[in-house]
């Protein structure tokens, strides 16, 4: 998750172009224009270059998360400034875990819901 928020912030920080390395071999360059949090990058600017084949030049170009198997980033970047944008704050009590829990129904033990009463029957 770490990654992908180091990711995120990349757009807002630089033009420069990175390559991008799939599984299959592909090799695209590019300039970043997004990261989702699922690692999917939105690229423009590509020069996308398939093993066996010539390179292609393509102006836009999507690529799936769970099919990268590396990135690498220009040496001018400067990494220190973008890590500190993506430092995370910490949540406000209440939100985790830790958090009280709703009020229950005691007989079914689960959350109070609205609807008709059971009642036992007489046999």
């Amino acid at each position: 998750m770490k990654l992908v928020r180091f990711l995120m912030n990349i757009p807002n920080s630089t033009n420069q172009p990175l390559t991008v390395e799939l599984k299959n071999g592909t090799t695209i360059n590019g300039t970043l224009m997004s990261c989702s949090p699922s690692m999917n990058l939105s690229l423009k600017n590509v020069k996308l270059q398939q093993p066996l084949q010539d390179a292609t030049l393509l102006q836009f170009i999507n690529i799936r998360g769970n099919q990268i198997r590396q990135i690498l980033l220009p040496d001018e970047l400067n990494i220190d400034s973008i890590l500190a944008k993506s430092v995370t704050k910490i949540k406000k009590q209440g939100a985790g875990p830790s958090a009280k829990p709703a009020t229950t129904n005691k007989r079914a033990g689960g959350p109070m819901r609205g609807g008709k009463t059971r009642r036992p029957r007489a046999f």
